[in-house]
């Protein structure tokens, strides 16, 4: 057996046996794992409270021909103390769990640029800046990008023009002139598309003072782009709340020299 080292997120876990889970982690080198944790449902569990959803942890691991198995974890950060009493922001960190294992890849496959984002967005909702839904449509507008899917917001996804945006197309991929716009494509107001650029591009400024109005719609057209691009659901997203405004960072590509993870 390997024995080797990693940091990560804890995305889920599930019951193994009667006292053993399996934990799936979205770890800075290795992407996303599936590991056994031995006993960490027992009361005397060295480490079973360490190994909970939106834990940042530091894990040492014998890596095995099936399911990996943990014997150390150091928590680094408890990001779920931050949110548990907070529905809108526990709902909004929750969905992003779930996003966060749908595009990491396959298993075992790095995906450091989503583990920062990750990283930062959890950061952000804990840090209260913002109102967690715009945290969320921005992390999940990043990690979109990241994945390869980012939509085009200032410009026509099928010609290219500039100015003049009239409609979102879902499956063509972004916003559309009033030329390519066809039947049944929605019709945001042009400050929705402002939004989406600004959520994006980390411009808190403008997004902190946007209208609730275009923040509902910004938020169903994301959240109907990431699923269609995912094929599947979220379900956690038909739990997320509009909350107020409250406080958290931004997402954006600066990275603390420290830590070097990207910021939401």
């Amino acid at each position: 057996m390997t024995l080797y080292r990693d940091e990560g997120i804890v995305l889920r876990t599930q019951k193994l046996g009667e006292a053993d889970r399996i934990v799936t982690v979205l770890t800075r080198r290795t992407g996303r794992i599936r590991a056994a944790a031995k006993g960490v449902r027992k009361t005397k569990s060295r480490f079973g409270a360490r190994l909970e959803p939106f834990t940042h942890v530091d894990l040492q691991l014998y890596e095995r021909r099936s399911l990996d198995l943990i014997t150390q974890a150091e928590t680094l950060r408890p990001y779920g103390e931050g949110l548990v009493a907070d529905y809108p922001r526990y709902t909004a960190g929750t969905a992003m769990l779930e996003t966060a294992e749908r595009l990491a890849g396959d298993e075992g496959e790095p995906a450091l640029r989503q583990f920062l984002l990750l990283v930062g967005g959890l950061r952000t909702l804990v840090e209260r800046s913002h109102d967690p839904r715009l945290v969320l449509d921005a992390y999940l507008l990043r990690s979109l990008s990241v994945a390869g899917w980012a939509p085009a917001l200032d410009e026509c996804c099928r010609c290219g023009t500039r100015g003049g945006l009239r409609g979102f197309a879902i499956a063509a991929g972004g916003a559309v002139c009033a030329t390519c716009r066809q039947p049944g494509a929605a019709t945001p107001a042009p400050p929705t598309f402002a939004l989406m650029l600004a959520l994006l591009r980390g411009e808190w400024e403008y997004a902190d003072g946007s209208d609730p109005r275009h923040r509902a719609e910004c938020s169903g057209l994301v959240a109907a782009y990431l699923q269609w691009h995912l094929e599947h659901g979220i379900r956690s997203l038909r739990h997320v709340e509009r909350g107020t405004e409250g406080s958290g960072g931004g997402i954006g590509d600066d990275t603390n020299d420290d830590t070097n993870r990207e910021r939401v």
